[in-house]
């Protein structure tokens, strides 16, 4: 039932995910230098995202005795929103590397600030399977609601995780009303969006600020 529904909120607090958030804020930060520190502080978001993911216990030897071990319970599914998202994807996968990598390419339109799908790879079914959505900027809310209606639409388990560097309130509050139980990880909580619905004081562009600007 949608009243059922919660929106989760986890903030990171590390030093090196608070080190590396402040490389990204710096206006003067090369392209190069982003997409190293991007990589750098998803290792952490996407490492605390994953931290419920389902296990089963396992045995295995040693080369002095057996013991017992952990593993993931089924294969997760990483799914970075198009274009920013591939900047944490790396990460995501050298912390996971036997997930499925599923893609959704949304665009924000620029005078209305509403998504739209360009392209969307995913398995036909994702029942049982825990998805971890790959996106920089929780601002609107609109491409990552869209995104993860996709993944429940297959019936990918709830809550659906998405791992973001920052959001904004108004972008929290908007998921709150998605019907869907969501878990988001996020580096900070900003002041609020600015009229153009880009993060306050945030970081820029994502996606321009990792691999320049589209045209």
């Amino acid at each position: 039932m949608m009243d059922d529904m919660t929106v989760e909120v986890t903030i990171v607090d590390h030093p090196v995910a608070a080190e590396a958030l402040t490389h990204l804020r710096d206006e003067n930060t090369t392209n190069q230098f982003f997409r190293a520190e991007l990589r750098r502080l998803s290792l952490v978001v996407v490492a605390e995202a994953s931290r419920h993911l389902p296990t089963v216990k396992t045995r295995v030897r040693t080369p002095l005795a057996e013991t017992d071990g952990i593993a993931l319970a089924s294969r997760p599914v990483l799914v970075p929103i198009l274009r920013a998202g591939l900047g944490m994807l790396p990460a995501a996968m050298e912390l996971l590397p036997d997930a499925d990598i599923a893609v959704v390419g949304v665009q924000r339109d620029e005078a209305t600030h509403q998504p739209s799908e360009y392209v969307a790879k995913l398995p036909s079914r994702l029942d049982g399977r825990h998805c971890i959505v790959l996106d920089p900027m929780l601002a609107t809310g609109g491409s990552l609601e869209y995104g993860c209606k996709l993944l429940a639409a297959r019936g990918a388990p709830q809550p659906i995780t998405i791992a973001c560097v920052l959001a904004a309130p108004e972008g929290i509050a908007y998921l709150e009303k998605s019907g869907m139980d969501l878990h988001i990880v996020t580096a900070s909580i900003d002041e609020r969006l600015n009229e153009n619905a880009f993060i306050v004081p945030g970081l820029g562009d994502a996606g321009d600020r990792q691999f320049g600007p589209p045209h």
